[in-house]
């Protein structure tokens, strides 16, 4: 291939790969002439058959990776990585260093990873042991929800199970969580290498925060830097920092493809990321000997089933019909931004819901939709416009607007907007109308609505009326049913209700005679 398309194509798939910042993009493309530089010289003059055979396996892993355009999808500092500040050096008298070693032993023979012994480990897992005992109890409480999906996936895609507690590294665990470069979910995913593997994200919904599409799309992504990489260390650096900032660490260090001898060569966010991994393994699999112990788990994995939605529902909605937590629905639904399952022609999005609730759900299927339906009737406020995130949408600009705002309100960059609509200056005059592709929407929420009825004074009727004490299990929705010609938004009314949360078991409330 020509020398300079190839480095064309090798410069362009950098931009797949996350980086800090822009002077760390023009180190890359330095670095990368002077890869391709140091290749060519390799190849032009005679060597053994040694050196010739380590670089053209490193050749092979470049082509691989070219054929792939396969980007990181974070690149940044991470919660469990720790920095050099923050790394203790006492001794614990629990974790003698033999007894480390003989443990770290024990694991690396039943795993496919290379668990070394080595003075930087040990202190990982010594600090994490002495400053984050506490944080670990809660983390095995998630794992015992979010484990069991993760085996289930990275079983069906032949990746070790091991790396379900990269996701700990990754987000501690948490779906919404969001990295200050834009990474989503349990396993940060940035936009395009989201979208990349089929996570979608619209004004609704982010996919990438979906834990069951979120954890396939990861399984399928390791599972292809391991198929580049053959081995499962260098398929975890490359999901940190890119396939490129490997591979440039195998040829500095002199075609050596073992993690540990290319470590000094990777970015510096890479060489605390693997290691902070095999300490997170470490305590898992040992959290009994270091007296560690899960918090009760509120709800477990096999106690979940979903059904798929046949027309819009808010989580206020469903809380009203069938009584689950607005919590529980966010927990299990984090993937919907707005609290809003959006009902959208062509998409498949679905509901998860405790088992205990999927039976109520399903026999009252009809009557929650025409519930949600009359809902929705009575909104002072239109709800927000669906989108997708890359669909076009034409912006006028209003006074008081100039680039900055507008770039901060969708999401996206000042060069972007100039880009998309040809313009040399960040001049603009009220009127004009920009193309935008949004990556977000700054929405106004519906409670601004919700608060103005509240100021609305209420006509209570006269007369004779019904005390209704509320059970166990009740919600507005149920209890309307038992009175005729009796709504929700009535019981609401007469009983100054504001929010859902306010039903409590044992409250008494007026049903009058209509």
């Amino acid at each position: 291939m020509n020398k300079l398309i190839y480095i064309s194509l090798f410069c362009f798939s950098l931009g797949f790969s996350q980086t800090k910042t822009d002077t760390l993009k023009v180190q890359e493309i330095e670095d990368t002439k002077e890869l391709f530089s140091t290749s060519d010289t390799l190849f032009s003059k005679k060597t053994d058959s040694t050196t010739f055979k380590t670089f053209k396996e490193a050749t092979l892993i470049d082509s691989l990776w070219l054929n792939e355009l396969i980007k990181s999808p974070l690149y940044d500092t991470i919660t469990y990585v720790l920095k050099d500040d923050e790394i203790l050096l006492t001794e614990l008298e629990e974790l003698p260093t033999e007894l480390l070693k003989e443990r770290l032993k024990i694991l690396d023979s039943k795993t496919p990873f290379h668990i070394e012994y080595n003075k930087n480990l040990e202190q990982v897992i010594r600090t994490y042991l002495k400053r984050r005992k506490s944080a670990f109890s809660a983390l095995m409480d998630r794992a015992r929800f979010y484990f069991p999906m993760f085996e289930e996936q990275l079983d069906k895609y032949d990746v070790p199970l091991e790396i379900k507690y990269l996701a700990i590294v990754e987000s501690a665990l948490k779906p919404r969580a969001r990295s200050r470069v834009g990474a989503t979910g349990l396993w940060q995913f940035m936009y395009q290498t989201g979208k990349q593997f089929g996570l979608n994200v619209s004004s609704y919904v982010d996919e990438r925060s979906d834990p069951y599409r979120a954890t396939e799309a990861a399984c399928k992504y390791l599972a292809s830097l391991y198929k580049i990489f053959g081995d499962w260390d260098l398929a975890l650096a490359a999901y940190n920092s890119g396939p490129g900032n490997v591979t440039k660490a195998i040829r500095r260090s002199g075609g050596s493809t073992n993690y540990w001898n290319i470590r000094h060569n990777l970015p510096r966010e890479t060489a605390g990321y693997v290691p902070a991994f095999y300490a997170t393994l470490y305590i898992f699999e040992y959290a009994k000997e270091h007296n560690i112990k899960a918090k009760e788990s509120a709800i477990n994995y096999f106690e979940t089933d979903t059904v798929q939605i046949k027309g819009q529902l808010t989580f206020e909605q469903i809380y009203e019909t069938l009584n689950v937590d607005i919590e529980v629905l966010q927990f299990l639904n984090p993937q919907y931004k707005l609290d809003i399952i959006p009902y959208i022609k062509g998409k498949n999005y679905t509901l998860t819901l405790p088992v205990k609730d999927i039976g109520n759900f399903v026999s009252n299927e009809q009557q929650i939709y025409a519930f949600a339906n009359a809902e929705e009737a009575k909104r002072e406020k239109p709800l927000p416009k669906y989108f997708e995130m890359n669909d076009r949408i034409r912006y006028r600009v209003r006074s008081g607007d100039y680039l900055g705002r507008i770039a901060e309100k969708f999401g996206v960059t000042v060069s972007k907007i100039k880009r998309w609509n040809n313009l040399r200056s960040t001049r603009l005059r009220i009127g004009q109308r920009l193309t935008i592709y949004p990556r977000k929407l700054n929405i106004v929420s519906s409670s601004s609505s919700k608060s103005a009825k509240k100021t609305q004074k209420k006509s209570f009727p006269k007369g004779k009326f019904n005390t209704y004490i509320v059970k166990s299990g009740d919600s507005l929705w149920l209890i309307a049913q038992k009175f005729a010609n009796v709504s929700v938004q009535d019981i609401k009314d007469w009983n100054n209700i504001w929010s859902v949360k306010n039903l409590k078991p044992g409250t008494k409330l007026k049903i009058f005679k209509k």
